[in-house]
């Protein structure tokens, strides 16, 4: 039986299944196409899934041989939002902050924060007091959940900025509150009965910007589950455009293990929030390790895997040296940064029973975006894929806002239901890329007459590692607090395994000398590790600049490399 077009299959799903009906909506005076039965918010996420999990009586979650059905799993989340709502009277209007390595306390922490009305502020873990302190301070969540080393780092900030922290795993000794005695003392797992609106923030996720400074990106409920259910779509329409053969066993149940950060959109929407109504099981990582992964995909049957490319590079060789060919994924994506081209048809090879995937999506976009898998990505393996439908538009536009050719240079344009609402307290930044609906993203790709967008530049001065956002200034601002250092350039230097790493040119005073070793030691503490240069070129001059007497960032950049070469 020959298969539809993906075109045909998108207009037959959304014509004769109930589930994906979409229509004109209006949000805040601005019309966007959105799906209209799909459930209003993210906790109603929960019980939407619950028929999908075998009225939740599946395995649901597993973590270092800990493991919950999904009704257990859903009765924690109930029982967590309760000691809020009636313990610490979290409810509507508040933001209550989660700061922790990827334990299932952040999982069920993110649904009973939403089950009360409040807003999640997911706060990366990575960060040192001082980031931790600029988040707190400028979302206004005075509540924390947190682990043990995020605990202690919180530490000084508690009687600063009136924190209330609870702590998880090896942060409940060292915090006012256990999350594990919470749970233990609450008294019901009721559902609380909470008005929330689909255009109710759901969460506030801080993306690095060229300001220097993270940006608050708030997401709206409506946001997530309209980006949830364009993912939970593409399993509906993939046997329409591929139809099984007749005597084709019926597909595993979804499985994914979650190997990048939970607060991150990576991990969160496409992986847990989709794992919530597709029926899917979830599987946590203590810490990043390729062997680790390669047995727990063996032993628990996994068949998604989403991860930032240095990882799946990583998997690759880990199964080369295990001499398995992981044969249950049939889903090996990613996502955060994009991946080597020459990877693709590598990864084909070694997991050949795996459709090998890429994905663009921001933050800004509940991660929704453009994507591709199996011979559309090996047969282009640069670019960046289709956009996702059916609630999406997409325009290529000039500096001056209008539609560029097809072929030609233009920053990618998005308007859908799963934009963000604003930067948090940022109403110029939010003016500048939102309009109309219409999201401009930074970044500038071509697009060909079948719809393939490829993504070929950065408007913004990021930086990205392994799937981190780094922004330029944010280095350069801890490298000018330096008495060394007369002026500082951040820029991308690239790395076989992370993709891009930090490099930094500096002009020092004179009769001074900087190191890298003496440069890490001296920012210890001020910024996250991981935003560290790990290559630096030093000169007595004056670093070069442009016409309007602005340093040139590309033209330094590609100056040092080539210093580096000779």
């Amino acid at each position: 039986m020959s298969g539809m077009t993906p075109e045909e299959a998108v207009a037959h799903v959304v014509a004769t299944n109930p589930t994906f009906a979409v229509a004109p909506t209006d949000v805040d005076g601005v019309t966007f196409r959105a799906f209209q039965n799909i459930p209003p918010n993210v906790p109603a996420l929960m019980a939407a899934g619950h028929a999908q999990h075998a009225d939740g009586t599946l395995p649901y979650l597993l973590y270092e041989g800990e493991r919950w059905t999904y009704a257990q799993f859903c009765a924690e989340v109930r029982r967590m939002a309760q000691v809020l709502a009636t313990s610490f009277t979290v409810g509507p209007g508040d933001r209550v902050a989660i700061a922790m390595r990827n334990y299932p306390e952040l999982l069920a922490s993110v649904l009973a924060i939403s089950s009360t009305g409040a807003t999640v502020v997911f706060v990366n873990a990575w960060w040192t007091t001082t980031e931790l302190h600029y988040a707190l301070e400028d979302s206004g969540a005075r509540l924390v959940i947190a682990d043990g080393p995020r605990v202690e780092r919180l530490g000084p900030l508690v009687d600063e900025l009136g924190l209330t922290v609870i702590g998880v795993r090896d942060g409940a000794g060292a915090a006012a509150h256990s999350y594990a005695d919470l749970l233990n003392a609450a008294q019901s797992d009721a559902p609380l009965s909470v008005a929330i609106a689909p255009d109710d923030d759901f969460a506030v996720m801080y993306s690095s910007g060229t300001t220097g400074q993270p940006k608050g990106v708030v997401q709206t409920h409506r946001g997530a589950t309209n980006a949830v259910f364009s993912w939970l779509m593409q399993a509906v329409i993939a046997p329409l455009v591929d139809p099984p053969a007749p005597d084709a066993p019926p597909a595993p149940r979804p499985s994914a293990l979650v190997v990048t950060p939970l607060f991150h959109v990576t991990a969160t929407h496409p992986l847990f929030l989709l794992s919530l109504v597709a029926g899917a099981h979830i599987t946590l990582m203590h810490k990043w390790d390729a062997a680790e992964a390669v047995r727990l995909i063996e032993a628990e049957k996994i068949t998604r895997f989403l991860s930032v490319p240095t990882q799946s590079a990583e998997l690759m060789e880990a199964a080369r040296t295990a001499e398995t060919r992981l044969e249950t994924l049939d889903y090996l994506g990613s996502g955060g940064a994009k991946r080597p081209g020459a990877q693709v048809a590598q990864l084909a090879e070694a997991f050949p029973n795996a459709g090998i995937a890429t994905g663009w999506g921001m933050t800004e976009t509940n991660a929704l975006g453009i994507g591709m898998i199996g011979d559309d990505y090996l047969n282009r393996p640069e670019s960046a894929g289709k956009l996702h439908p059916p609630v999406q538009e997409l325009r290529l536009l000039d500096d001056d806002g209008n539609d560029v050719a097809l072929g030609q240079l233009g920053e990618i344009t998005v308007k859908s239901p799963a934009n963000m609402r604003c930067y948090l307290n940022k109403p110029e930044a939010t003016a500048e890329v939102l309009q109309d609906g219409w999201l401009r993203t930074g970044d500038l790709a071509v697009m060909d007459a079948e719809g393939y967008v490829t993504i070929l530049d950065r408007k913004k001065n990021i930086i990205i590692r392994g799937g981190e956002n780094i922004a330029c200034l944010d280095v350069e601002g801890a490298l000018h607090r330096l008495p060394q250092v007369m002026e500082a350039c951040a820029f991308s230097v690239p790395d076989d395994r992370l993709g891009e790493v930090v490099g930094a040119a500096v002009q020092l005073r004179a009769g001074t000398s900087l190191s890298v070793d003496e440069m890490a030691q001296a920012l210890d503490g001020q910024i996250a590790k991981f935003k560290l240069p790990v290559q630096l070129w030093t000169q007595d001059t004056p670093l070069m600049r442009g016409a309007t007497d602005k340093i040139d960032r590309r033209g330094l950049q590609a100056a040092c490399l080539q210093k580096e070469k000779t």
